[in-house]
């Protein structure tokens, strides 16, 4: 990640775990092989959890695991990654719900007694605690690390989702448990897509998550004054082309995190070299993908996001030229633009092989650039002075996408 200059990734505490076979994906990091499995907490002397091993013991710590974490963060750092760590995860079938520490079966303590849509319901009076402890526990332990935010619980939304009460109640633990301690972390919690803004919000929550992001989650959420995360990609199109352009799309709307899901980084393939993926990986990745991925975070690094925010209307109009042979059901061309009004615009064209774009400027001098985004290269520039109203720019002829960079041009001595 670090030789890409990417700095966020994406990992699960441990109180979740998949099995083999899980989502048909091949040499699953998050299913570990037989003895392999560490997790917050430690094992007891009893004998008899679902993977072999001896059964959990809720109540202690399994420190091997506390050091190996902070080592990892630590080491994150160091490389300039944030780590996003995800406390809980939806429990999608039996399979996983009965391999977790907290299923009754894999436990001395009685709890996790319930179904497996019922994990975070707060039914199990003991089994919430257990939760909340754990929480306590891992937030204490991490509070040093500045590289560090927390999700609470991966597609609560899904298989019956989880209950506001519990989700709320887990909010409240780690803030009570940094109430005490030096410092204070962002949390997250993921919200299902919507044609509806996200309401009743909790206050305490910093960014609002989504899965197989559009564009249209950050329009209906901005009002939130939140960061608006793109947490997780993949479905039926795992193409380059797809990610890419999702990727870019969501940027230049306004979103804030595009954490994408590579599976090419595997248990076999630690530095992200398992391609070709096998047929049936519920997502894409790979080497020429991160390629890729690197022009758009190198160009957002080039611009002053921090003061940009989406500013569609100075498109005052586009005419994009497609190829002879594009299929009816393509989807339509579109253009996003982020800005800081008369100073900086990052514009980005998705669909089409030319555009010829008119812009609403003010009156100033700009350079503009046209950028490949699977190269990277800057494929026609020109500088103009500009007396404010509509401005034609025409790109150069491209495949799939574009990006053009205006900045106020600043003359020199």
């Amino acid at each position: 990640l670090a030789r890409h200059r990417f700095n966020l990734t994406r990992i699960f505490s441990g109180t979740y775990r998949e099995v083999a076979g899980s989502f048909n994906i091949t040499g699953n990091t998050l299913a570990p092989a037989a003895g392999r499995f560490v997790c917050p907490w430690a094992r007891s002397q009893t004998p008899g959890a679902s993977d072999g091993g001896n059964k959990f013991d809720l109540t202690l710590w399994d420190n091997r695991y506390f050091a190996r974490l902070k080592d990892f963060i630590r080491q994150a750092g160091q490389s300039g990654v944030v780590v996003e760590l995800v406390f809980f995860c939806t429990m999608y079938d039996d399979r996983v719900w009965q391999a977790s520490p907290m299923h009754i079966r894999n436990n001395v303590n009685g709890v996790g007694g319930v179904s497996k849509y019922e994990v975070y319901s707060a039914k199990d009076r003991l089994l919430s605690e257990a939760q909340q402890a754990v929480v306590r526990k891992l937030v204490t332990e991490l509070n040093a690390f500045d590289n560090l935010y927390y999700e609470i619980c991966n597609e609560p939304y899904e298989r019956g989702g989880l209950a506001k009460e519990w989700n709320d109640r887990i909010v409240a633990t780690i803030v009570e448990a940094e109430a005490a301690l030096p410092n204070k972390h962002l949390i997250a919690q993921g919200f299902p897509p919507s044609n509806m803004p996200v309401g009743n919000l909790n206050p305490h929550v910093s960014i609002l998550n989504f899965h197989a992001a559009k564009p249209a989650a950050f329009r209906l959420n901005n009002r939130h004054n939140r960061v608006i995360a793109f947490d997780e990609t993949g479905g039926a199109d795992r193409s380059d082309r797809k990610y890419r352009t999702e990727a870019w799309d969501w940027l230049l709307a306004g979103g804030g995190v595009y954490d994408h899901l590579d599976f090419s980084f595997t248990t076999a393939c630690p530095d992200g070299t398992a391609v070709p993926l096998p047929p049936g990986t519920p997502g894409g990745g790979g080497p020429k993908l991160r390629d890729q991925l690197r022009i758009l975070k190198d160009f957002m690094h080039g611009i002053d996001f921090i003061r940009m925010a989406p500013h569609d209307e100075i498109i005052k109009a586009n005419r994009i030229s497609t190829s002879p042979g594009a299929s009816r059901s393509a989807p339509q061309p579109t253009v996003r633009a982020l800005a800081e009004i008369g100073q900086v615009y990052a514009i980005y064209v998705n669909g089409g092989t030319r555009a010829e774009l008119e812009l609403d400027l003010p009156g100033n001098s700009y350079q503009a650039e046209w950028i490949n985004t699977k190269s990277g290269q800057i494929e026609k520039t020109e500088r103009f002075s500009h007396g404010g109203g509509i401005r034609t720019v025409t790109s150069p002829v491209y495949a799939d996408d574009i990006a053009l960079r205006i900045i106020r041009h600043i003359a020199t001595s």
